[in-house]
């Protein structure tokens, strides 16, 4: 086993003092030249390793991270993300950390850029936070890049020049097996539509993601001859535009819904006459589930939002406490859910 050096047996082999070593180890303090190049030279033959748990108690230092994600009572699609920043915080309550979450509107960009700017007033040491809307995520990083503050993101990826730590999916990837899923569910020769619900398409990264990815698929098919159609919806004439739309499109046979609210597109599909459209989607709200097992929604992908935001904060602070390197890119596994498989992933 590799032998565990305190700072007396370092300062014995390199002939100083503990005062010399303790400077050199935490480079504070002034050391001479020659005494700098015998403990660096030693603690490197010794392939040294501090004690950072006991460093950071010692100090008396306490880290402040904030954690910024959408509201979940306005879209419930983010509820598992406070399990995962709970159970973060219950694993790392015996060090120096103080965990903040603070909530925006998902639907107003005017509530993002308050709660940035309340947090960066606040200087915290760390941020990890949901980029849902692209143009504004970018200004507010630049603040933060600014500010010296560490920036981590969950669930929506962000081209920044300055950020870019991520854990989460790859979007693309997810819209192409999307595509494919409802591929081999055909059962008739018809088209398709990706339908966008209730966001802003072109400040929001991680709808066009998905849709390139899903296109890219039949881009490449030369046996898929028909339409990729697409449509935008929302609230409050989601019903009444959803219904004309599928009027006007007769021969649709598959529904690919960009977000976790697949079950509002089920639910008018299922009181129609057109039962020989299949319907992929997002997410494991009790909603889609319902219409999972009914069999109206063929499949869901699980992007397992509970996962990503403990992920995030957890390696966020084992940079902070261990000085271990924050990935640049975490991709989650792109879990494809039935009726048969879905009960052991609730819960989860």
């Amino acid at each position: 086993m590799k032998k565990k050096y305190t700072i007396r047996d370092i300062a014995e082999l390199a002939g100083v003092s503990k005062g010399t070593v303790d400077r050199v180890i935490h480079n504070r303090g002034k050391v001479s030249k020659k005494a700098l190049e015998r403990i660096t030279k030693l603690l490197t033959e010794i392939d040294y390793e501090p004690n950072l748990i006991a460093r950071n108690l010692k100090n008396n230092k306490v880290y402040d991270i904030c954690v910024l994600m959408p509201d979940p009572e306005v879209d419930p699609y983010w509820s598992p993300c406070t399990d995962g920043i709970k159970n973060a915080i219950i694993e790392l309550k015996a060090f120096g950390v103080n965990i903040l979450t603070v909530l925006f509107n998902p639907q107003c960009t005017k509530s993002f850029l308050n709660e940035n700017e309340n947090i960066q007033i606040m200087l915290p040491d760390a941020v990890v936070l949901v980029p849902l809307f692209n143009k504004e995520s970018l200004f507010v990083l630049e603040k933060y890049e600014e500010l010296g503050i560490i920036v981590s993101t969950f669930n929506n990826r962000i081209n920044s020049a300055t950020i870019n730590k991520f854990v989460g999916q790859d979007l693309f990837q997810s819209g192409r097996i999307a595509a494919k899923l409802l591929y081999g569910l055909r059962k008739s020769e018809g088209d398709f539509v990706i339908i966008h619900i209730d966001e802003k398409y072109k400040n929001a990264i991680h709808m066009q993601e998905k849709e390139k990815g899903f296109k890219s698929f039949f881009d490449e098919s030369l046996k898929f001859k028909n339409k990729i159609l697409t449509c935008k919806l929302k609230h409050p004439n989601f019903e009444s535009q959803f219904n004309l739309f599928l009027n006007e499109h007769k021969y649709l046979t598959g529904i690919f819904v960009t977000t976790s609210k697949v079950y509002q597109v089920a639910e008018i599909i299922k009181n129609r006459t057109q039962h020989n459209i299949s319907i992929v989607g997002y997410d494991l709200l009790p909603e889609n589930v319902a219409h999972l097992k009914e069999g109206t929604i063929d499949f869901l992908i699980h992007q397992n939002p509970k996962q990503q935001a403990y992920l995030a904060l957890k390696y966020l602070v084992d940079f902070l406490l261990f000085e271990k390197e924050i990935p640049n890119e975490l991709l989650l596994p792109i879990d494809i859910i039935n009726s048969e498989n879905v009960e052991p992933f609730m819960g989860n």
